[in-house]
């Protein structure tokens, strides 16, 4: 994580320094100005009262114009205009016209449902990174009624910006949805083909965020520890040191880097060319982290990894891939000399596309350049590691030779302001909640597990904030619980990622909200799990319920409602089983734990009576306690209701 937030910060340094001192309003000339997000081909909120805003000259008299009706309003003395339109009925697509000193007309407006879709990088994962997985989706997208506006992304520490600093609304085709959110997408084309709206979603999500940078100042006056954190980086001049002192550092850890690199020294041989003798390197099987594999241990630094495959005749002349899991930490890689693929960071898919000419009918030599900037670096356990072209698969897992091209101390510490808190609802939120908006899709947690004791207040603050901001008290909130991730542990431990699950389920007690569960859906080596339709049918079925007051949907599994012991046995009531409790695919019920008075927890069984489940152990005699999914990846857990929906992690105990 730590060469993530690295990255991020590099990758964001030289943007995120635009524009941090222009928090006034965008418009000080006469003529008249509209936020980015009133722009053609937007998506207006139907059903309900709908607030325009702009800017122009002091006192200048402003008319806006909608389906015959006109709505007038005159600057304030802050360059500031609003004017109230009722609500309207779904519809479009329409023309809006403004009129002051000059005119403008934004078009093919569209009237339906606006989705704010905020979080980590889950919801801001792009419909590319899924496309292998549903190519048909991509390549069917073709609709004019579901439309999305990408924040870009922007922090703030001097206060709420008055708009955000880019983006257009773009309506779905096969070219332009590889860059919609994946969640966002699934979620929204459900909505839209059960209740026949324009569905527009406002994509506003950064990568590696915790909670606390959504919030804001007055929000996070409830966190003390959380203010002071984020009260320094008031001091622009301080920021701005900040960030010249540590990237020096950095670019001087890559220049040292370089020049320590065997593997590129001048006037020697290129490690990466095509001829290189790599015949006294070492070997290392693949996937797998040098510091378990090697005897290197765990250095920092670059490793250059080499392996020779033999392509047949019928695999050359066309289109290739070499995919290469995810590597950790950078990669440049080469075949037969040739550049065919780089990556900054650990988590994308290496999937190198690659044309005709590249590969040769027998020997071809695969050579890996990897940066470790800081932990452990490798190749990533369980994922797809192969060369593809012709509809034939060369399988690349197995030895490969691999040589130490020189070694570092781990890369430089760098601030990553984006995460620090109240800087993303400064420069994302605050510009956007005067839209209307149907509800908030929220899918993020992850930054948080490492203390998932604060995340219930964070989330409960973020959500009153929000509504508080929006001028809507029971604005709907529907968001996703962490999946299951990392590697499966035997025995019942204590889990941050269980932790932080169960924060999310106490935080339902929220009213007019909606949880997802997605226990199932996760991937034990990969924090970006590709199953991003089963997230987004979840959250639909959770808003159904929620936003729309569909009261006959099944919106989620059972929840925990209640524990009674009886001698060694622990009942559990749940408050909606939802068409029945079942242990999904049959058989034993699993993934309860059950403690005693010393809270040394053991495996349990467990049976389904009717809508409550009875647990219990040989090993505790007088149990105390009971956990259920407790654990970073709980595998096995099977408590579903008939309609095939997970049950939440829960515990009873406050160990």
């Amino acid at each position: 994580m730590l060469a993530n937030k690295l990255i991020f910060s590099l990758k964001s340094a030289g943007l995120l320094s635009l524009g941090l001192g222009l928090l006034a309003a965008p418009a000080a000339r006469a003529a008249v100005r509209l936020p980015r997000l009133v722009s053609d081909g937007m998506v207006l909120q139907r059903d309900q009262p709908l607030r325009l805003w702009g800017w122009a000259a002091p006192g200048e008299k402003v008319s806006v114009a909608l389906l015959g009706k006109t709505y007038t309003a005159t600057t304030g003395a802050d360059g500031r205009w609003q004017v109230q339109l009722p609500a309207q009925k779904a519809g479009g697509p329409y023309e809006l016209k403004i009129d002051a000193t000059n005119h403008l007309v934004v078009r093919d407006v569209l009237v339906g449902d606006v989705w704010l879709c905020s979080g980590q990088s889950n919801m801001e994962t792009p419909m590319s990174r899924v496309r292998d997985r549903y190519p048909q989706e991509v390549a069917q997208a073709n609709n004019p009624r579901i439309r999305q506006f990408e924040v870009p992304m922007a922090y703030a520490f001097n206060g709420p910006r008055a708009d955000v600093t880019g983006g257009s609304w773009v309506a779905t085709t096969p070219e332009s949805i590889l860059k919609f959110s994946a969640v966002a997408y699934f979620f929204a084309k459900e909505i839209q083909a059960k209740y026949n709206v324009p569905v527009g979603i406002i994509k506003d999500a950064v990568g590696g965020s915790p909670a606390e940078a959504w919030l804001s100042a007055d929000a996070l006056k409830q966190f003390p520890t959380y203010e002071q954190q984020g009260a320094k980086y008031r001091d622009s001049a301080l920021v701005a040191g900040t960030k010249q002192r540590e990237g020096a550092a950095v670019a001087d850890w890559y220049k040292r880097l370089h020049q320590a690199d065997q593997g590129e020294q001048p006037g020697q041989p290129k490690w990466s060319a095509a001829d290189y003798n790599a015949s006294d390197w070492a070997t290392m099987q693949v996937p797998g982290y040098w510091a378990d594999r090697t005897p290197l241990g765990p250095v920092n630094g670059v490793l250059w990894f080499k392996k020779e495959v033999d392509v047949p005749a019928s695999m050359v002349g066309q289109p290739a891939r070499l995919e290469l899991g995810t590597l950790i930490d950078a990669d440049s890689t080469y075949i037969n000399g040739k550049l065919v693929g780089t990556t900054g960071y650990q988590y994308p898919p290496r999937k190198y596309d690659f044309g005709p000419g590249v590969l040769k009918a027998g020997k071809n030599v695969i050579t890996v350049r990897l940066i470790s900037n800081g932990g452990r670096g490798g190749f990533t356990m369980g994922k797809e590691y192969r060369l593809v072209a012709g509809g034939q698969t060369i399988d690349l897992k197995g030895p490969w030779q691999y040589k130490l091209g020189g070694t570092m101390p781990p890369t430089p510490g760098t601030t990553t302001f984006q995460y620090q808190p109240g800087g993303l609802y400064n420069g994302m939120i605050a510009p956007v909640l005067p839209y209307a908006v149907k509800g908030v899709l929220w899918y993020q947690g992850e930054s948080n597990a490492g203390h998932p004791q604060d995340y219930q207040a964070l989330l409960t603050g973020l959500i009153q904030d929000w509504r508080t901001h929006a001028q809507r008290p029971a604005l709907p909130f529907i968001y996703a619980q962490l999946p299951n991730f990392q590697a499966v542990k035997k025995e019942p431990s204590e889990s941050g990622w269980a932790a932080l699950r169960d924060a999310q389920r106490r935080t339902l007690a929220v009213p007019h909200t909606g949880m997802a569960v997605l226990l199932d859906v996760g991937e034990w080596n990969d924090i970006h799990p590709l199953d991003k339709l089963t997230v987004g049918h979840r959250l639909a079925l959770a808003a159904e319920q929620v936003a729309y007051g569909d009261k006959q949907v099944v919106a989620a599994g059972p929840l925990f409602q209640s524990a009674q012991t009886t001698g060694n046995k622990i009942t559990v009531t749940f408050s909606d089983p939802g068409s029945t409790l079942v242990a999904k695919g049959g058989g034993l019920l699993t993934g309860f734990a059950v403690a005693g008075a010393d809270k040394k927890f053991v495996w349990a069984q467990a049976r389904i009576e009717g809508n409550k489940v009875v647990v219990w152990s040989d090993q505790v005699a007088a149990p105390v306690a009971v956990r259920y999914a407790w654990a970073d990846n709980p595998e096995g857990a099977n408590l579903y209701n008939k309609a095939g929906l997970p049950t939440s992690t829960f515990r009873t105990d406050d160990f």
